[in-house]
């Protein structure tokens, strides 16, 4: 029998990078994914810059961009007729080099520490794999495995797992299981615990009759031209050396069409993936591939296809994320449309943070209300990202339902209505690329190992994220006088920020006394002090605000014990 502290079943993104934060906080786990290798699929392209402050966090930043699409290729998103046709619309979005630039001279706390990432999770597994085998020491990997069934009892979990290609069985001892598992979770299923599924029609009523009705008019407009879509996409992944084509609107990430589809540039290279929108009762294993692609860009090109796929997007969210010694992370907690990059990118999240709270039980110092907070914390953020993923579905949809078939003349007319089409993408917005509030402004209110304060937290939207240290909030990234980024000051466990020379022995020594790590870190900086807004400022081991005061708290062990999961 093997004996380890935790088993992630699933070795996706989410759980490599659980298995990282868990490897660098030198918590022994065996990771064992059912696949013999990483994915073959390319699903994300991006990766935010939430994630990137994790990734440079745990010493993987730099190495993983190595990989990326170069920092000085532009993030451009363009609308045109289609690929071989007009460019109607463009939003232009600067480069990773400039983002960095324009990081250190805003330096207002409302940017990430580290810009975004244009990374297809085809390159992006394999990297995060050999980084993880490459520290070695506590965590080891199995591909080609995968979790049978499970059973908990109050010491641990008794798991059986299965050889993918000869069915074997061996037996594992656990203190703890993290199911990263995917949407047909393993984990989930034997927890008993349900998804709760919505769809898009149900989710848009909560957004307004607007939307409701352009989403109508569009599908309406599509029956009437035997067009009917059924939610289904076919996905195109393809390489193809024809650069000028590719790039005859200059170098682009995101080409959208309305109807025709989006294509995306995975390396700016020669890989790309088109996402066509199906028609009703189309059985796709009659489809010939090229064709599609020819129909969609609107001429032939040589090329070679690596895979095609029909896909169709799901929302849903477990009811629950876990009990006892079992959780759940990633796509086996929730599932969310593509549009905004969001799946991926809160499965880090979710990662982050369970890893910091397993190992803080396994380490002796974290207290038993410290996981169940895990699913207070986090359920919330998924729903939320779900909607907003609706939500930016309906603007395409949107498009789509004013898009005249006279965009693809050469005609006066056809001039006409893509300017009109134009002007209603542009008052639309791209908030899926834009959504500051989304990426860096989730906060965990009403977290029971959160000190939350008396008055009004402040305003929090999709669009904007306003810098705060309000207590569960992500604080502000601010580069310092000497160059030095403040998260990197950060130490792995909780760091208390003192911006001011205030007494702090009493934190100091209740840490040590229940063995909570804890960083001090002194910091005389007018912008710094401003932004974070109290002298003294206590950041969690995933970059939370824990909590802040101008003094030392009057009962610093019951402060230190509630943020611990043990008051």
């Amino acid at each position: 029998m093997i004996e380890t502290k935790v088993l992630i079943a699933g070795g996706g993104p989410v759980g490599l990078v659980l298995a990282l934060e868990l490897e660098q906080r030198g918590v022994s786990a065996l990771l064992v994914e059912r696949n013999l290798t990483t994915t073959q699929h390319p699903k994300m392209d991006v990766t935010n810059g939430r994630s990137m402050e994790h990734f440079r966090r745990l010493g993987i930043a730099d190495e993983i961009r190595s990989h990326a699409v170069p920092s000085d290729h532009s993030m451009d998103v363009l609308w045109c007729s289609k690929l071989a046709e007009w460019e109607i619309a463009r939003f232009a979005y600067p480069s990773v080099e400039t983002a960095r630039e324009i990081i250190r001279y805003v330096n207002d706390g409302t940017l990430a520490l580290e810009p975004y990432m244009r990374i297809s999770q085809v390159v992006l597994e394999p990297v995060l794999k050999q980084l993880l085998e490459a520290r070695g020491g506590h965590v080891s990997t199995r591909f080609g495995w995968a979790l049978d069934s499970f059973e908990e009892d109050a010491d641990g979990v008794d798991v059986t797992i299965r050889n993918s290609e000869t069915g074997d069985l061996e037996s594992v001892r656990a203190a703890y299981l993290a199911g990263c598992d995917g949407a047909a979770s393993v984990t989930r299923k034997g927890l008993g615990i349900d998804f709760e599924y919505a769809s898009v029609g149900q989710l848009l009523r909560g957004m307004g009759g607007g939307v409701l009705k352009a989403v109508g008019s569009m599908m309406r407009g599509l029956v009437r031209g035997e067009r009917r879509l059924d939610g289904r996409f076919y996905l195109i992944h393809f390489r193809s050396t024809d650069r000028p084509f590719f790039e005859r609107f200059g170098r682009v990430w995101h080409i959208q069409a309305p109807v025709s589809g989006t294509l995306i540039a995975q390396n700016d290279l020669d890989t790309w993936t088109l996402h066509v929108p199906l028609r009703a009762g189309v059985d796709t294993d009659t489809l010939d591939p090229k064709k599609v692609l020819f129909d969609a860009l609107g001429r032939e090109f040589a090329c070679e296809i690596i895979v095609a796929s029909a896909w169709t997007p799901r929302l849903a969210m477990a009811k629950s994320y876990g009990r006892g010694r079992v959780w759940l992370a990633g796509d086996s907690a929730h599932q969310m449309i593509p549009t905004g990059g969001y799946g991926m990118n809160t499965g880090v999240g979710d990662a982050v943070d369970l890893g910091w709270k397993l190992a803080a039980v396994l380490e002796g110092w974290g207290g038993p209300g410290l996981l169940p907070s895990y699913e207070t914390e986090r359920l919330p953020v998924g729903c939320r990202n779900r909607d907003t993923s609706v939500r930016h579905a309906s603007v395409r949809m949107q498009i789509s339902a004013a898009a005249s078939p006279k965009i693809h003349e050469d005609s006066t007319k056809g001039e006409g209505s893509r300017g009109k089409l134009a002007e209603q993408i542009r008052t639309l917005g791209n908030l899926e690329n834009e959504a500051r509030g989304i990426e860096l402004g989730y906060r965990y209110d009403g977290s029971p190992i959160i000190c939350a304060e008396e008055g009004e937290a402040p305003t929090w939207s999709q669009e904007e994220y306003v810098p705060s240290t309000w207590p569960g909030a992500r604080p502000p990234s601010v580069i310092l006088e000497d160059g030095r980024g403040l998260f990197d000051l950060f130490g792995p466990g909780f760091t208390l920020l003192r911006f001011a020379e205030v007494p702090v022995n009493a934190l100091v020594e209740a840490a040590r006394e229940c063995g909570l790590p804890l960083w001090l870190v002194d910091v005389r900086d007018e912008n710094a002090r401003r932004l974070y807004e109290r002298d003294l400022v206590l950041v969690r081991p995933d970059q939370h605000v824990a909590w802040r005061g101008d003094t030392a708290p009057s009962d610093a062990g019951a402060v230190l014990d509630r943020v611990r999961g043990a008051g």
